[in-house]
């Protein structure tokens, strides 16, 4: 057995910390209630007359917001001031969706105007945004190395059974009244704002200048791996640590305070990208966790058109919805006790191996029942790898990066997973509903085949 291994299994049975417990709760209050807000939004929306165009307007307004809000925030959150971005954001978004509330009550009054209701959205969306910057590394602040898994998995385990409950809480409480699920996402929002306050940690890196000097290593390292004409950048370091004690050229011109501050503020931007470039093991996790997480949506809108062209209806899809959510919530609770008694490197292998006839037998699933259990089945699997990757990348992270390397996994998901309803769509269109479970397999496959062609240093990065 592993050293690793053994570690897995004390870390399960050491007792959760009260912090931890805290950031639970604040992590499932706030999916839940986004989950039942989110769903009833566009309704909202067109009940207040406004077209489809519109409703498509304001989800792709809130999107391009996190993804250019992120990056921003991010660096103060690895600065030192994580705990203070996060309570504030939280309460910026309760206060915004208490605003969306409010203009589901005035509907039968003419409606609030439309700007007027966007910006409340884009706040909301925008504080949200930083908010989960901002937490992306409290994980490694709040609970020791060895319970990472635990700690990931009861995060994906709250995400899981948000995505269950959620979108039936939301339906039930906007059919008993417009503002009540908007209303239950501002208290959402209020729950994780005080959780957040309650917490004894200061979320601050516990050993600034340790992170510094392993920062500093791995930019070394990443340096010497370079040809020798390509210069080793200030993002391989810490933000902290990037003044440099070369000489200055006499005749050189200094650059203007403005430009040194731009080229800063970038370096800074990028610190997060350059660590995953020089690292193996964090490629390794952008990699297979963008490329199976734009599996499953592409998957999911596959079966959206079959079971429609075979004339099912609205029940056979939230069938597939809810045994997929079940599955994965099994699966994240199932994942540390794995972790526990499985090499992680051979964990990966064997599960990014069956997830290919899992995919292959959708191009050929007829009927709700067949695509519900194939597609829970990926579903409950697919958690296993996902929690200790995300474990392990906590680990190889330095504290003070931890934020903005965060950002980029995030980046990465949210990239595939928005490509891949448009992939899914076209391969429809042009070969038929078997197509994009064919088309994903195929990735699959190349994606097994390169983690067991690697997997010899897959054992190295993850001992």
């Amino acid at each position: 057995m592993s050293p690793g291994t053994t570690a897995a299994r004390r870390a399960a049975r050491r007792p959760i910390s009260r912090d931890v417990r805290l950031f639970w709760c604040a992590s499932a209050s706030d999916a839940l209630g986004t989950q039942a807000s989110g769903v009833v939004l566009p309704l909202l929306l067109l009940g207040l007359g406004h077209s489809a165009a519109v409703v498509g307007l304001v989800a792709g307004a809130s999107t391009a917001a996190g993804l250019l809000l992120a990056p921003l925030a991010a660096i103060p959150a690895d600065r030192g001031a994580r705990k203070p971005v996060m309570f504030w954001s939280a309460t910026t978004s309760a206060v915004a969706m208490a605003g969306v509330a409010a203009a589901a009550v005035g509907q039968g009054e003419g409606g609030p105007p439309l700007a007027l209701l966007l910006g409340a959205v884009l706040v909301e969306r925008f504080s949200t945004a930083v908010y989960e910057a901002a937490a992306a590394g409290t994980v490694a602040m709040i609970a020791p190395p060895a319970d990472g898994p635990r700690v990931v998995a009861g995060l994906s385990a709250g995400d899981q059974g948000a995505l269950i409950l959620g979108p039936a809480l939301g339906g039930a409480l906007y059919q008993a009244a417009r503002a009540l699920p908007f209303l239950a996402d501002a208290l959402s929002y209020a729950v994780a704002a005080g959780c957040v306050r309650a917490l004894r940690s200061d979320l601050r890196p516990q050993d600034r200048t340790t992170a510094q000097g392993r920062t500093t290593e791995q930019g070394r390292a990443a340096a010497s791996a370079r040809t020798s004409a390509e210069p080793p950048t200030d993002a391989d370091a810490c933000p902290a640590a990037t003044s440099r004690t070369t000489p200055a050229d006499p005749g050189a011109t200094a650059p203007a305070p403005r430009t040194r501050r731009l080229r800063r503020l970038l370096d800074e931007l990028g610190a997060g990208y350059a660590l995953v470039r020089s690292s193996p093991l964090l490629r390794l996790v952008v990699t297979w966790t963008a490329t199976v997480n734009g599996v499953i949506v592409a998957l999911y809108y596959g079966a959206v058109f079959t079971l429609h062209e075979g004339g099912h209806g609205g029940w056979p899809m939230g069938m597939v919805l809810a045994l997929s959510g079940a599955a994965g919530l099994a699966g994240s609770l199932a994942a540390p006790r794995l972790a526990g008694r499985i090499d992680a490197a051979r964990l990966l292998v064997t599960v990014t191996w069956l997830l290919v006839p899992l995919a292959a037998g959708l191009a050929a699933a007829e009927g709700p029942w067949a695509y519900g259990a194939l597609f829970g089945a990926f579903c409950l699997v697919m958690p296993l790898v996902a929690v200790v990757l995300q474990a392990r990348a906590l680990r190889e992270t330095p504290p003070g990066l931890q934020a903005r390397t965060g950002v980029v996994l995030a980046g990465a998901v949210g990239g595939s997973a928005a490509l891949a309803p448009v992939l899914a769509g076209a391969f429809v269109t042009r070969a038929g509903t078997a197509a994009p479970a064919a088309v994903c397999a195929g990735v699959l496959l190349a994606l097994a085949w390169r983690t067991t062609a690697v997997r010899s240093r897959l054992a190295e990065a993850t001992a």
